[in-house]
């Protein structure tokens, strides 16, 4: 057998001792210990731990990099919500990709190859930042594979014309439908009709849901409903639910074996919704993170994501997803070693089943899409915040960031 490269002595996630990974036509060709040399490129990993790359399931590439734009003020949702409408009024193709293409690039060199982006649609922005978006898609696909979530981020029932611009963009190519139920008066009907266009177009659902501390009134008992009766379970996700994280134990286990039941995966966003909730306490502020490696222990596939990047509802972020979950470790106080392992799994293989990746993975006859983080173990990279030192798409180098070095005297 012959091969384009050879990575030597790698730490392969999830897989016992160290292994040689050989890579041929860009794909995994041979994964073993002592492959024999051909000639090949060869690279010594040093028992680094190497992963498939990161999978960021929810994100806005759209409305990334509006600071200077908007004012943030309050840091409350309706000010986002009401600031980035008055900036969608200048959305123009060149200025979506422009800053759409900044925050991808951070996302590739931190070591993602795969994301699903949503993207807003309505009346008056129209396919702007839709269409954009489309061309990106186009352009960086050599490192990164992506997904167009459109939504109606300022209602879809409530918004007369925004079913149609809807549509167009599904008849236009995008991957999946949102919503965001809460937008509506009629929360439960914008699931249903966005039910039907799912059917409709044979695309997977991804909702914005549950935003808030008051769990009294859940959506996600009509999501879980909803894919039960029409078959879509394992096609579902929800972001956010941080009315989950405001229950006592009996109404969150309850509520997670519906959730399992009925195949509706769970997004965690830890960077907004650390901003965005509890605004109204002046002490014993709630986090509102929902406790996804509790989730994941009662059979809720689950992901953790980055969502806005450097505008009002986040004026942070690097798109690294590697602090994140280390973030949300902190925040949530995961102390067991198999939920920190789980940690890495939320961005990784986790968050790749979210996406229906049906072939990723480090595995003989899959994409060679691979990552190389500065540690030896899953823990490690959670714990420490481990660098990605490079990353492969399909056999091609993407980028490099080499490991800091000290340069000690003699």
């Amino acid at each position: 057998m012959t091969f384009d490269l050879i990575l030597r002595n790698a730490a392969i996630v999830d897989r016992e001792g160290r292994a040689d990974i050989g890579i041929s036509g860009g794909k995994f060709a041979a994964i073993e210990a002592g492959l024999p040399a051909t000639g090949a490129p060869e690279h010594d990993c040093g028992g680094r731990l190497v992963v498939p790359g990161f999978v960021e399931t929810h994100i806005h590439l759209d409305k990334s990099c509006l600071l200077g734009r908007c004012n943030c003020e309050k840091g409350t949702l309706d000010e986002a919500i009401a600031e980035v409408v008055k900036a969608k009024r200048a959305f123009t193709e060149e200025d979506v990709y422009q800053r759409a293409s900044q925050t991808l690039e951070k996302a590739i060199k931190n070591g993602t190859n795969q994301m699903r982006t949503h993207v807003e649609v309505d009346p008056r922005v129209g396919l702007t930042s839709f269409r954009a978006l489309k061309q990106l898609k186009l352009d960086y696909s050599w490192a990164i594979d992506l997904q167009l979530c459109v939504f109606p981020q300022e209602g879809l029932l409530d918004d007369p014309g925004c079913d149609a611009v809807m549509l167009q963009a599904l008849r236009e190519g995008a991957d999946v439908v949102g919503g965001a139920p809460y937008m509506d008066k009629d929360s439960h009907s914008q699931i249903g009709r966005i039910f039907e266009m799912a059917k409709e177009f044979d695309v997977d659902i991804d909702f914005h849901l549950d935003f808030g501390l008051d769990p009294a009134h859940l959506d996600l008992d009509e999501v879980c409903r909803m894919a039960d009766a029409t078959g879509w379970g394992g096609r579902v996700a929800i972001g956010h639910v941080t009315k989950l994280s405001a229950m006592p134990k009996a109404a969150f286990d309850a509520a997670a074996k519906r959730l399992a039941d009925a195949g509706v995966a769970v997004t965690v966003l830890p960077a907004t919704d650390l901003f965005l909730t509890g605004r109204d306490a002046d002490h014993n502020v709630p986090r509102g993170v929902t406790p996804a490696h509790k989730l994941r222990a009662q059979g809720v596939n689950c992901s953790i994501s980055t969502n806005n990047v450097l505008n009002p509802f986040t004026p942070f972020g690097d798109c690294s997803l590697i602090r994140m979950i280390n973030l949300y470790a902190n925040v949530t106080q995961v102390a067991a070693t198999a939920d920190l392992t789980g940690c890495l799994d939320m961005v990784t293989s986790g968050s790749a089943k979210l996406i229906n990746r049906a072939d990723y993975g480090i595995a003989v006859g899959h994409p060679a899409d691979l990552v190389v983080l500065d540690c030896a173990t899953k823990a490690q990279a959670v714990c420490e915040i481990a660098q990605p030192l490079f990353g492969l798409k399909r056999g091609v180098r993407t980028f490099d960031k080499p490991a800091a070095m000290l340069h000690k005297p003699n």
